[in-house]
């Protein structure tokens, strides 16, 4: 191995005593590879399989924890016991390949395809279309949204179950917690929402929930991580200001880790903040202040992407997309064939690379998405 790298390759060790063999891991991608029923299909198992031997830890695609959160066409379902033995293969093929399997939990709120809804009816924090859609959803009941927090705890429980060894709050990318969060999407008026502060009451909750779940049913080296976008383009919208207040209220609540949710790992703030040159990461570091591990993501193709990524302080890396270009990645760096590593897709080598062929089509078929060799 190349000492160049081998910060990339050092074990961790979570604040809970849970160690990783090394700082790389799988970020959450949704894959559209599932059955119609919402249980995990065998090319699905075999591709999460195919890339679970170099990194020290996988964070599923997302899960939906009811069914008016299912967010995607093939997405696996946790939203009902019966789909604890599908959950436990997704799992059991990550553990056996020597990585942590993390069950991401989600609830997709109104970006949710009516179709994949009871009813068609999407809900939401309030009677708000997202930016591009003329769908409006419902406002979720304070009943109804208890419901949800109580269904989160249930979900990790399932997760639980079925052997993974911690879940991730899927807290970012527009989805029902960020809707929640977020001032263009969130216009209540009563414990929810309102004030930053109420704004932050649904996603605590549920952050809460999760934990109390965990304390019952597993043992304290149980993950449990939480992800989150730092700002939103809209006006209103979550800005960089806003989410520091969120991160630093979350890095108060015994989290094993925060995972931000970016394109370009080195991007900078929009608004929000005195000085735009300095990155989200800086900001978010500085605000967490060592009190809980982050995870950083974006745009890392290359060893030396992920080296200088890990310089700026994150304890972890997520790799996205590469892992899909080179499911081999880690095993490269550390054999000293970095030169060796593809950091483009390959067009002729679905099979090679274990990939399902709804998520291959949607990979080929959405321009600007992955570097196309």
């Amino acid at each position: 191995m190349n000492d160049t790298y081998k910060d990339l390759l050092s074990p961790y060790t979570f604040p809970n005593g849970t160690q990783l063999k090394n700082r790389i891991l799988m970020a959450p991608m949704t894959n559209f590879s599932s059955n119609p029923d919402g249980t995990v299909t065998e090319d699905e198992v075999n591709y999460y399989a195919r890339r679970s031997k170099g990194v020290s830890m996988v964070i599923t695609a997302c899960t939906f924890v009811t069914p008016n959160g299912k967010g995607f066409h093939g997405e696996f379902a946790g939203d009902r016991d019966e789909m604890i033995p599908s959950l436990k293969q997704l799992a059991t093929a990550i553990k056996e390949q020597g990585a942590k399997a993390i069950l991401q939990i989600f609830h997709g709120g109104r970006m949710c395809p009516t179709e994949l809804v009871p009813n068609g009816e999407i809900v939401s924090a309030s009677e708000v279309a997202a930016t591009n859609s003329t769908n409006i959803p419902r406002a979720l009941t304070e009943s109804e949204i208890e419901e949800i927090i109580h269904a989160f705890g249930e979900t990790t429980r399932r997760a639980i179950e079925a052997g993974f060894d911690g879940v991730e709050i899927h807290g970012a990318n527009g989805y029902l917690l960020q809707q929640f969060f977020s001032p263009h999407s969130n216009r209540r008026e009563d414990r929810y929402g309102g004030s930053l502060e109420k704004r932050m009451t649904f996603p605590l909750a549920i952050v809460d929930e999760v934990k109390k779940a965990v304390e019952t049913h597993a043992d304290s080296s149980f993950i449990v991580g939480y992800r989150f976008s730092p700002e939103e383009a809209e006006t209103p919208g979550i800005t960089m200001k806003e989410t520091l207040a969120l991160v630093d209220r979350l890095a108060d609540k015994d989290l094993t880790y925060l995972h931000v949710s970016l394109n370009e790992f080195f991007s900078l703030p929009r608004r929000g903040v005195e000085d735009l040159s300095k990155t989200r990461i800086d900001y978010i570091l500085e605000a967490i202040n060592n009190r809980v591990p982050l995870i950083g993501v974006g745009s890392i193709y290359t060893a030396e992407d992920a080296k200088k990524a890990l310089s700026s302080g994150v304890a972890l890396i997520a790799l996205g997309r590469e892992l899909i270009i080179d499911p081999d990645w880690v095993q490269k760096v550390a054999e000293g064939k970095k030169d060796e590593i593809m950091t483009k897709l390959h067009k002729d080598k679905q099979e090679e690379l274990v990939v399902p062929d709804p998520l291959w089509n949607a990979i080929v078929n959405t321009p600007g998405w992955f570097p196309i060799a």
